[in-house]
């Protein structure tokens, strides 16, 4: 399925609107990982197990809102938007992806 941040598809032609489709995924990040994170901060770098977590959360989220778009009979989502939060609570963290995108039905149906 073709997934796109824009809000067609160049040379392709969208046949049909389904609608709205979201993917929303929320993912704790043990306190370890928050006290790496912390480390990496301090003194500075890459917070690499803080970053392998926030992208299993997109893909997740991504996965689950073509999920959607399929049940929809679509072949392509467009205008895709990514949001990242954190939500935390004393030293607890967690970490959301929420995205969304418009679920489209293309002419030529290759994807």
């Amino acid at each position: 399925m073709l997934v796109s941040t824009t809000p067609e598809v160049q040379g392709k032609k969208i046949a049909k609107y389904l609608g709205i489709v979201s993917g929303e995924s929320i993912m704790g990040a043990d306190f370890i990982k928050d006290f790496m994170a912390s480390i990496k901060d301090v003194i500075g770098g890459r917070a690499e197990l803080y970053e392998e977590e926030l992208r299993k959360a997109k893909k997740t989220a991504l996965n689950e809102m073509m999920k959607e778009a399929k049940k929809l009979g679509a072949n392509a989502i467009v205008g895709v938007s990514l949001d990242y939060e954190t939500i935390s609570s004393g030293s607890k963290s967690m970490l959301m992806v929420c995205v969304s995108g418009t679920a489209v039905v293309l002419e030529s149906s290759e994807y």
